[in-house]
């Protein structure tokens, strides 16, 4: 794109080194998404959340389109990315605004 500006961030130590998550969470209401990442481990009674990561839905769609970039590029190197059982899209989880209620 012709007016891509460069963007300079700074990633702190305690971020850098990142968290485990296995399960996403993704609730929205009229003027966000919201995604909580937990992780799902063995031994565990229920999922912990690690992060929650809140923007716009104009914001949500790009990170959509990011992923689905960097996927295609992983799997032209990679081979396609395949799931060890047939993955659960949506559950209930009642509350947010009455709308979508997605895992991944």
């Amino acid at each position: 794109m012709a007016n891509e500006k460069e963007l300079s961030i700074e990633l702190k130590q305690e971020v850098a080194k990142g968290s485990y998550s296995n399960l996403a969470i993704i609730t929205h209401s009229h003027s966000e998404f919201i995604i909580d990442f937990a992780s799902m481990l063995p031994g565990l009674p229920k999922p912990e959340v690690s992060n929650r990561i809140i923007m716009t839905p104009e914001h949500a769609k790009r990170l959509f389109i990011a992923l689905q970039d960097n996927i295609s590029k992983y799997e032209a190197q990679n081979g396609p990315i395949t799931f060890g059982e047939s993955p659960k899209a949506t559950f209930p989880m009642g509350g947010f605004g009455g709308n979508g209620n997605t895992k991944s």
